[in-house]
């Protein structure tokens, strides 16, 4: 799929109103936490937990959860190979808007294909995307199961089920890798916590 605009009548306005100044305004620098794992790895659970320690920090943050979003913006998808591309390359351009706006934003998505996942990173400035594996094997994420969703897929009720009848290809090199079927919640929130630290991201107001 193309990035060009069909449009050639469009023109970019950057705003007046720098990275630098929204630091200086937040006490944090932006960034994309793209959390991403099989159904069942703790994705939302931990991006919630990530976020609350985060506000709790005084940080501007912003949650864009899988589900949630397909209630609204994305509610027009469905779950094939093509809609999760769609769905993925829609997700990367929200968040980049909301990281230009200084915003840590976190996305809790499957996000099954490397290829998309790659094309968010493309989109976004420098250092600015950090991938999370939410690493689980499929073994616990079907024994927790919290929607049903893997009996459903082994039933046949469900097709196209990521880890059943649909491909997960595994990060390559996440910047962040959580061990969630070996660690607590709030252990790997802390793991995040600490490599943002590290990486510059919460750098003022005590962040």
């Amino acid at each position: 799929m193309s990035r060009e605009p069909k449009s050639e009548n469009i023109t970019w306005s950057d705003t007046e109103v720098t990275h630098e100044a929204r630091l200086q305004r937040h006490g944090h620098r932006a960034a994309i936490l793209w959390f991403t794992g099989l159904s069942g790895a703790g994705k939302s659970t931990l991006s919630q937990a990530v976020e609350k320690e985060l506000f709790q920090r005084r940080c501007h943050t912003y949650i864009l959860d899988g589900d949630n979003i397909r209630f609204g913006l994305n509610r027009d998808l469905g779950f094939s190979p093509d809609d999760r591309t769609e769905n993925i390359r829609r997700i990367g351009e929200v968040a980049k808007l909301m990281m230009d706006a200084g915003v840590i934003c976190l996305t809790a998505f499957i996000s099954p294909y490397r290829t998309d996942r790659q094309g968010a990173r493309e989109i976004t400035p420098e250092g600015k995307f950090i991938e999370v594996y939410c690493k689980c094997s499929l073994e616990e994420c079907e024994r927790r199961d919290p929607k049903g969703l893997y009996k459903k897929a082994r039933a046949g009720e469900i097709s196209e089920f990521t880890g059943i009848s649909a491909p997960y290809e595994e990060p390559e090199n996440a910047e962040i890798v959580v061990e969630t079927d070996k660690n607590s919640v709030e252990a790997c929130a802390r793991q995040i916590v600490e490599s943002l630290k590290a990486r510059g991201v919460l750098t003022m107001n005590g962040n």
